[in-house]
């Protein structure tokens, strides 16, 4: 338990309508994790919180058809200070396939005590993670944490077979609707949202779905509430702007984005460099070695950048309570469409119009990557082979409500390109983005230093 902060009155299992309501344990809460060398400790945060489950219907009769019985228990876990003045504020962890309960305490601890006060924080594991999360062995093992690895043969088709038909209800529009059930729990009227990498689209989801029941957003390290591209053509053109600007940093006196590109022509290793790399920008990036790795592997000694795609692979390493990659496999194939439509396309022709969408484009749209790259990578390679799958359509060009939010971006990430965020902005009346300098995927997190946690702070106390 984190204690010791006072609430605004007095807490009362009674207040909510949770089931097996405690004082959270320090397990359930999880640690708060350890910092890069350099930046300062996260420090304890002192402030109260209990742990209980919410019930909620597999089915939420969204799509066509009898609903499906059965229900799902959610894990969550409620600040103590029920009466906090500027109401609830709940934070939505990434992914998807990550759970929001054992990340209270890291997260918590990165929160202005003022904020605590006027906030009533609330973390969710949503359906599909943390104890209940979809196990799909093989593709967990093969894939772990990493949004680009490639799933190795037959474990997608063998991960939705495990699920099975039920998997038509792990898409965000059950989890938009999951998070409503947890507004009613909660006995309030409107939520405040801080959503990071997938979590931010899933807050820009419910704020579109209920737009009268959102008070203010947090979206950080944006996905676009149309969704993403597959083939990741931001995140290539991105990749060359950053490896030049991390280059001037370090003083570098090669051409980065030139010699990846070299590489992959010569080792027909794409998807592996994009997913090495990419991963180099999560949390406090780590790319200031990158641009030496690439130029000696152009010159041909490539111990340096073999040794970062084999150390990359064995931090993408997690289990399914950590994240699970069945969770995250049905929501971004059910979610985001496809060169070929929806996830209710027929298997047969996607990878046919895939490479249709591919042909049409020059070579500079790839770089500093290739054709292959874009075919290859995980993400699309799994959607590929998802089943075909019933969803909740999603009627694309809608804007945000008219509500204040704020955007933000690191400069130096790579897993949610800046053009994503300005996009995402632009469709935000009341919206602002803020570029944290130096900063990686997920500007909150501590390692990433206090200037996106101090937007936030202001942006929360305005």
């Amino acid at each position: 338990m984190l204690t010791g902060l006072a609430g605004c009155g007095v807490f009362s299992p009674d207040d909510l309508a949770l089931d097996g309501l405690h004082e959270c344990s320090k397990a359930e809460l999880g640690d708060i994790g350890a910092d890069p060398p350099g930046v300062p400790p996260n420090v304890p945060v002192t402030i109260a919180f209990h742990c209980g489950s919410l019930d909620v219907p597999l089915d939420h009769g969204l799509l066509p058809g009898p609903k499906t019985d059965g229900h799902l228990r959610l894990q969550v876990s409620v600040a103590d200070n029920k009466d906090a003045p500027r109401g609830v504020l709940v934070w939505l962890v990434g992914g998807p396939g990550e759970p929001g309960v054992p990340l209270t305490a890291d997260i918590t601890s990165g929160f202005d005590p003022a904020v605590l006060r006027d906030y009533r924080l609330v973390f969710i594991s949503g359906r599909g993670t943390g104890q209940n999360a979809l196990r799909c062995p093989a593709l967990q093992e093969g894939v772990g944490d990493s949004d680009f690895a490639v799933p190795p043969p037959g474990s997608v088709q063998a991960c939705a077979r495990a699920i099975g038909e039920s998997r038509r209800f792990y898409g965000t529009a059950d989890t938009v609707a999951d998070l409503d059930l947890v507004r009613q729990a909660l006995g309030v009227e409107k939520l405040s949202l801080d959503g990071a990498s997938y979590g931010s689209f899933v807050a820009e989801r419910y704020a579109i779905t209920y737009p009268d029941r959102v008070n203010r957003l947090v979206l950080d390290s944006v996905v676009p509430h149309d969704g993403f591209d597959m083939l990741n053509f931001a995140g290539f053109a991105r990749t060359a702007e950053v490896l030049g600007t991390v280059c001037k940093e370090t003083g570098c006196t090669t051409d980065p984005a030139k010699d990846l590109s070299e590489l992959v022509a010569r080792r027909h290793d794409g998807v592996e460099l994009l997913d090495t790399i990419s991963g180099l920008s999560s949390g406090h990036p780590d790319l200031g070695g990158v641009p030496a790795a690439l130029h000696s592997a152009v010159l041909g000694d490539p111990t340096l950048l073999d040794a970062m795609v084999a150390q990359g692979k064995k931090d993408a390493a997690a289990t399914a309570e950590q994240l699970s990659q069945g969770l995250h496999t049905a929501a971004i194939c059910q979610d985001m469409p496809g060169p070929w439509g929806e996830a209710d396309t027929p298997v047969t022709g996607r990878v046919a119009a895939a490479g249709v969408a591919v042909s049409r484009l020059p070579d500079t749209a790839f770089y500093p990557f290739d054709r292959d790259t874009a075919l290859g990578n995980g993400q699309i390679v799994a959607c590929e082979q998802w089943p075909a799958t019933p969803i909740v359509r999603f009627a694309p060009g809608r804007d945000l409500p008219p509500v204040p939010v704020l955007v933000l971006a690191g400069d130096h990430d790579l897993n949610t390109p800046l053009s994503d965020a300005r996009a995402e902005v632009s469709r935000a009346r009341l919206g602002r983005l803020v570029i944290i300098p130096g900063s990686g995927h997920i500007t909150q997190d501590h390692a990433n230093g206090a200037a996106g946690r101090e937007a936030v702070r202001q942006f929360l106390s305005s």
